[in-house]
C-alpha cells in the first residue's frame, strides 16, 4: 500500500520560512516523479512544484518560482519543499503527490493527506 505522509506545515508570519517533508512508502521511490500541489480556500488544487525521479529535473509554478525549492533524498524516500518569503497568498493545504512520469504529475498516481500552511500578515 502506497503512503505519502506530509509534515512540517503550520502557522508562520509573512516573510517567514517553512520546510515541508513527505515520507513515501510502498513504492519504488527513486523511480517516481514527485510533486507538491496546494489548494487555497475556494480554489482548485494546483501543481506548484515537481521533481524527477533522479532529482535532475525540477519545475515550479510562476507563483512560487524563486521562493520555493523542491528536493528529494532517495535514500530516505523523502521529498522536501523549502518555502521562503512566504506570503498570505501561500496559505493553503499542501499535498505531496507521486507519478510514474514527470510529465504526468498534473494527474498523479498517489496523493498524500495534506498539511495546512497558514501565513499571517
Amino acid at each position: 500500500q502506497v503512503q505519502l505522509v506530509e509534515s512540517g506545515g503550520g502557522v508562520v508570519q509573512a516573510g517567514g520560512s517553512l520546510r515541508l517533508s513527505c515520507a513515501a512508502s510502498g513504492l519504488p521511490f527513486g523511480t517516481y516523479a514527485m510533486g507538491w500541489f496546494r489548494q487555497a480556500p475556494g480554489k482548485e488544487r494546483k501543481l506548484i512544484s515537481r521533481i524527477s525521479g533522479g532529482g535532475g529535473t525540477l519545475g515550479y509554478a510562476d507563483s512560487v518560482k524563486g521562493r520555493f525549492t523542491i528536493s528529494r533524498d532517495n535514500a530516505k524516500n523523502t521529498v522536501y519543499l523549502q518555502m521562503k518569503s512566504l506570503e498570505p497568498e501561500d496559505t493553503a493545504v499542501y499535498y505531496c503527490v507521486a507519478a510514474l512520469q514527470y510529465v504526468r504529475l498534473n494527474d498523479p498516481n498517489h496523493w498524500g493527506q495534506g498539511t495546512q500552511v497558514t501565513v499571517s500578515s
